[in-house]
């Protein structure tokens, strides 16, 4: 009876299981069901691969094993351990803490979706290389590296940028973790921010922020917070002090504005320029003085400089 090699107990979130007896026998058989691949392993290196079918172990396929190892014809059992690996997509968590550019704390979770793209790859880097030889140690592999690699990236913004450009921040972080995981035979299918927050003082300090508060009114409003909780300490002490301190601090601080500038558009590059230039500073188009007659662009139908080449609306081409 030859010696069956198959990986017989797989569930539905198994992503890899090694065979446990290492004595091979030529002319065994490995079978190898759908969206699994087998690799032949030994001292640290990945060998053969063998993909979904039944196959023969013979001298025949097993070219890489008898080479390296000056197994010949009839020398029975050899020594390999053979790690099968599943091939099919699976979904994981993750969630980190991590912090701003401005140290606020941000606790962060969600999921991706991955799959073994080169089991070779795979079982070199993280099953031998890692020594996650079960689902549960290369789960908590992915997990760590993951949180490793959105901690990292966090880190390069500020708390404003984190919360209002989730969209952008988590492509990004996405794109890295896929061109990372792509060093250990790992398809990065999809990854997503599902939660994000802050501690409550820098929550405060994101509401002003968002509200396009300007930052010194935002550090005194917090300013003010502190100075008020510190009163309360000792109302009897502090009343005297708040009457004259706070009215100062309650008044918000003057924001120079700038005048309004008339713009106008250049008539060749279309950028809006001031209404002053006789020149424009985008392409050195001369600035004419604008005509007061018009006509309708036979195209859109909006009106337009007499005298236009190209309509600035549609940019329909002009007789």
């Amino acid at each position: 009876m030859p010696q069956v090699i198959e990986w017989k107990t797989v569930g539905p979130e198994d992503i890899v299981w090694k065979y446990p007896i290492e004595e091979i026998s030529w002319g065994a058989q490995l079978i190898v069901h759908e969206y699994e691949a087998a690799v032949f392993f030994r001292d640290g290196k990945a060998y053969d691969v063998f993909g979904p079918g039944r196959h023969t172990i013979t001298t025949m396929n097993v070219t890489l094993l008898r080479s390296a190892f000056g197994l010949f014809y009839g020398e029975t059992p050899f020594k390999a351990t053979v790690i099968f690996v599943a091939t099919k997509q699976f979904a994981g968590k993750w969630g980190a803490r991590a912090q701003t550019t401005e140290l606020a704390p941000l606790l962060v979770h969600g999921s991706f979706w991955f799959k073994i793209s080169d089991s070779s790859l795979f079982v070199n880097e993280v099953v031998g290389g890692k020594g996650a030889y079960i689902t549960s140690e290369v789960n908590e592999f992915l997990k760590g590296f993951i949180n490793e690699q959105t901690i990292d990236e966090l880190s390069r913004y500020d708390l404003a940028t984190v919360f209002t450009k989730l969209d952008e921040t988590s492509t990004i972080v996405k794109t890295r973790i896929g061109e990372a995981l792509k060093r250990f035979g790992i398809d990065l299918i999809d990854f997503k921010f599902e939660g994000i927050d802050t501690t409550p003082e820098f929550r405060d300090r994101l509401f002003w922020l968002k509200t396009a508060t300007p930052t010194s009114e935002v550090l005194r409003m917090e300013t003010l917070k502190e100075v008020g909780k510190e009163m309360a300490k000792a109302p009897g002490a502090a009343v005297g002090t708040g009457m004259v301190l706070i009215p100062q601090m309650t008044q918000p601080t003057a924001v120079p504005t700038m005048p309004a500038v008339a713009l106008l558009v250049c008539p060749n590059c279309n950028n809006q320029i001031p209404s002053t230039s006789k020149f424009c500073p985008n392409c050195g188009t001369a600035i004419l003085a604008k005509p007061s007659a018009q006509k309708n662009c036979p195209n859109c139908g909006k009106q337009i400089p007499i005298d236009a080449k190209f309509c600035p609306e549609c940019g329909q081409k002009l007789t």
